[in-house]
């Protein structure tokens, strides 16, 4: 009966991938995120103090999820003293929480012309990003590589300290695979700037309701919700947990020059605070 014998070895292959699948769960959700700063004030404490700083800070790619999410993170929290978004076009907002937030319009194929929209800035927030489903092969490259590295020069040159990189899991100059490879490049090009101070985060498969249609992601996020209950840290991030895991991260102290922030770390930053309701 080849049917039956089709069937058991379809089921045979399906288990043995759930298995492995739960193997490689159990070694990411356990295994050691890396050092992570110590937090010895609580959160609200970190908060107060660092907005006695009276910071600025430029956010790039705000028209996107991460950073709509990220943004609406820093003007709840009212960690700045000034919030700019630099941008290809202008942003509405119907929440007065927003009426103070600053749009620099550019031209990222001619950024050398903007150099006022990167000045004076402490904080950079670089959340830009496309697929290559989207635009094409080069189209990726252009968006994820040259506007990210030309951006950071940007910012290095107009005075900011801490760059903030949204990066991905698995990002490898190495890589031969072109978009971990195109982050790796990246990362690694961004890195040789010597900002005094850089972050790089690389989250997992980002859980959040898209306004944009990517099926490959849509597909994944189904994927991974019954084993996300599981092995909550192993495989995914909620947007909200990115944001707040940037800017946690952003007001603990740090002696590294580069901070580099895995999934796990993600969510152990993301969370900080949580126990107390913030």
């Amino acid at each position: 009966m080849p049917g039956v014998s089709g069937l058991g070895t379809g089921c045979w292959a399906v288990g043995s991938l759930l298995i492995l699948l739960a193997a490689i769960s159990i070694h990411q959700e356990y295994s050691d995120p890396g050092e992570l700063p110590r937090m010895e004030k609580d959160l609200q404490k970190l908060q107060e103090e660092y907005r006695q700083m009276n910071k600025s800070c430029f956010i790039l790619g705000a028209s996107g999820e991460t950073g709509k999410e990220l943004l609406k993170e820093i003007v709840q929290r009212q960690l700045f003293s000034k919030i700019t978004l630099i941008g290809r076009r202008k942003l509405t907002f119907e929440d007065e929480a927003y009426k103070n937030v600053n749009q620099e319009l550019v031209d990222f194929e001619k950024l050398d012309e903007y150099p006022s929209a990167f000045q004076g800035h402490d904080v950079g927030f670089c959340c830009l990003g496309t697929t290559k489903a989207k635009s094409g092969e080069a189209g990726f490259i252009r968006v994820d590589h040259d506007y990210v590295l030309k951006s950071a020069q940007m910012a290095k040159s107009g005075g900011c300290k801490h760059f903030n990189l949204e990066s991905s899991r698995g990002a490898n100059k190495a890589s031969s695979f072109l978009y971990l490879r195109v982050k790796g490049e990246v990362e690694a090009e961004v890195e040789e700037l010597d900002f005094d101070r850089f972050s790089i985060f690389r989250p997992a498969v980002l859980l959040c309701d898209r306004q944009e249609s990517r099926p490959s992601e849509w597909f994944a996020r189904k994927m991974l919700v019954p084993i996300s209950y599981m092995f909550p840290t192993a495989y995914s991030v909620p947007m909200t947990t990115l944001v707040k895991a940037m800017l946690n991260n952003m007001m603990l102290q740090s002696d590294k020059k580069v901070d580099l922030l895995e999934n796990k770390a993600i969510h152990s930053l993301g969370d900080l605070g949580k126990q107390e309701g913030k």
